[in-house]
């Protein structure tokens, strides 16, 4: 099974995240299948890049979403994960 999740990068005190698509039994930092986009926390405000349509094709196709990237996404983009579906 596919799902969209947070892909922590960075160091130590100085994390950043990239948004990929991966299988569920991946570890946290394995091999993605796509990159959909990135999220720093470190900037004020924090960098948060999507590519929506990407994102829609995924979860078209039976990518479930997880609940930290879902949350990130209602903040940022002001829309819901199930808008996207449709």
């Amino acid at each position: 099974m596919v799902v969209i999740r947070l892909q922590r990068r960075g160091t130590k005190k100085a994390p950043h995240h990239r948004i990929v698509a991966m299988e569920r039994q991946r570890p946290q930092g394995g091999r993605a299948l796509e990159i959909l986009g990135y999220y720093d926390p470190s900037y004020e405000p924090p960098k948060f890049s999507l590519d929506e349509s990407r994102l829609g094709f995924w979860v078209s196709s039976g990518a479930q979403v997880s609940p930290a990237l879902a949350s990130l996404v209602k903040r940022f983009k002001k829309v819901s994960v199930a808008t996207i579906k449709s």
